[in-house]
């Protein structure tokens, strides 16, 4: 992780775009993530578009990286018989991806500083098998896709973390 986010300061680190199907992603992510939660007790679920999606200019592998980043940390800190769900959106504009869950959430005064490297909620919070390096490689990763990546509260506790991505077909031309 450390030598991830080294390159991406250097600028010696790139995304590969290419055409891709966020659906189909999701949902092998899903897949991945599905034993994971079973674990711990807690439901994952996904929700797609019912509705043929256009494809989706990124890096698939470096997208994937973050969605597991996500659900990795979602599962985490999410207690025994919790839930979290994947969903994906399209507005005719941008993709947005969302992991929602009903863990112990994150305080607002924290919000501003968790894509910060080795940033980690009080201790108390804080997994052991945490750096506080997933959050701000996923930061840099959709930068590099000139996308956003926002954390907010779950209405009833928990966190919802979304990343947009714009629709773009100038990386196809």
């Amino acid at each position: 992780d450390m030598l991830l986010l080294s390159g991406m300061e250097a600028h010696t680190w790139s995304v590969e775009m290419r055409s891709a199907e966020l659906d189909t992603l999701l949902l092998e992510t899903f897949e991945a993530f599905e034993p994971v939660a079973a674990e711990k007790s807690i439901r994952l679920s996904i929700k797609l578009p019912e509705t043929a999606l256009p494809p989706c200019a990124c890096d698939p592998g470096r997208i994937r990286q973050v969605l597991s980043i996500l659900l990795h940390n979602a599962v985490s800190y999410t207690p025994e018989q919790g839930y979290i769900c994947l969903s994906l959106a399209y507005d005719g504009k941008s993709f947005r991806i969302q992991v929602t869950d009903n863990g112990v959430g994150i305080p607002e005064e924290e919000k501003a500083h968790i894509f910060e490297r080795f940033y980690r909620a009080d201790s108390s919070r804080s997994s052991k098998d945490h750096f506080g390096l997933g959050l701000a490689i996923a930061s840099e990763i959709i930068k590099a896709h000139q996308g956003q990546i926002l954390v907010g509260d779950t209405p009833g506790g928990g966190s919802t973390f979304s990343i947009i991505l714009k629709l773009s077909h100038s990386y196809f031309s």
